[in-house]
């Protein structure tokens, strides 16, 4: 159980440094933009990663339960913010700022659902 947990807190530690700089990169970019540019690439980013990662493991069964552990539910539980995105959403609705909370929800669920859609299809495309 100690090595599970330990496999799980080391990926969410390197997963949630590399939202925080991917979020800073992202924030560089965007300037000071009201919509939340660096929570929406990091959540495609992660959905993206988590598609290509299960569909690696469905076709090759490449992962082992530790490596599971490892990948999927600390480096992208870490990475992807979707904790954010709620709080973020909300932010823009509480400010009168419907529209633009509307938008966010759309961007981030249609993005990202198709982004796993998309890994998942790039790993069986080469058969």
């Amino acid at each position: 159980m100690l090595t599970q947990i330990a496999l799980v807190g080391l990926g969410g530690f390197l997963g949630s440094v590399g939202r925080y700089l991917l979020s800073l990169l992202v924030a560089s970019w965007s300037g000071a933009a009201r919509f939340p540019y660096a929570t929406l690439a990091v959540n495609v980013l992660g959905c993206l990663a988590i598609g290509v990662l299960s569909g690696l493991a469905s076709r090759s069964g490449f992962l082992t339960p530790s490596l599971r552990l490892f990948l999927i539910t600390g480096l992208l539980g870490g990475f992807t913010t979707f904790s954010a995105f709620g709080y973020e959403t909300f932010l823009l609705g509480k400010d009168s700022l419907g529209a633009m909370a509307l938008a966010n929800i759309a961007a981030q669920i249609i993005l990202g659902l198709g982004a796993v859609w998309i890994g998942h299809t790039l790993v069986f495309s080469g058969r």
